[in-house]
């Protein structure tokens, strides 16, 4: 299987989804596809069902409209995501509200699985809420970043077992 067959994306609206494991096609593109021979680590859909909720800004630290302007000089425009780190539980649905404040610059979201392989790719245009519902079938520590603001723009997600009852 070549590396493009490998990794699906999809059209969801406007919002653009690639993901490593399973994700659901619009209502009516069909049911879910299996998107990758590899074990199943996260699922993603635009719709359904969430269980807990967090909401992820993009933040502008130093940008050249509002400086400061020997940070920016130095470093160029910087920028974060807020939070930088959240838990969630395995297997609990969880939506994901990602706002691109920024009026005039595009973000990305990028997730990272072991041995930092992409799981996820969404597009972040300016001033926008995109909303997914991410759903982590394996506990871990996975790492997610803007691939266009980079060292600075990154964060963790930690995923807890599931309680047994």
């Amino acid at each position: 299987m070549s590396n493009s067959s490998s990794r699906a994306g999809m059209l969801l609206g406007w919002l653009s989804i690639t993901t490593l494991g399973t994700c659901a096609l619009p209502a009516t593109a069909g049911s879910v596809h299996e998107l990758s021979r590899a074990p199943q680590i996260v699922s993603v859909t635009q719709g359904g069902q969430a269980t807990a909720s967090i909401v992820l800004e993009t933040r502008a630290v130093a940008v050249k409209e509002t400086g400061p302007k020997l940070t920016v000089a130095k470093f160029g425009e910087v920028y974060g995501f807020s939070p930088t780190f959240f838990v969630v539980q395995e297997n609990q649905p969880t939506r994901i509200r990602f706002w691109n404040l920024q009026p005039d610059d595009a973000h990305d979201f990028e997730l990272l699985g072991p041995h930092a392989h992409q799981l996820v790719a969404l597009a972040l245009p300016p001033l926008s809420d995109v909303s997914a519902i991410f759903d982590f079938h394996r506990p871990g520590l996975y790492t997610f970043r803007c691939t266009l603001h980079q060292p600075e723009m990154n964060g963790q997600i930690l995923v807890v077992a599931a309680a047994h009852r």
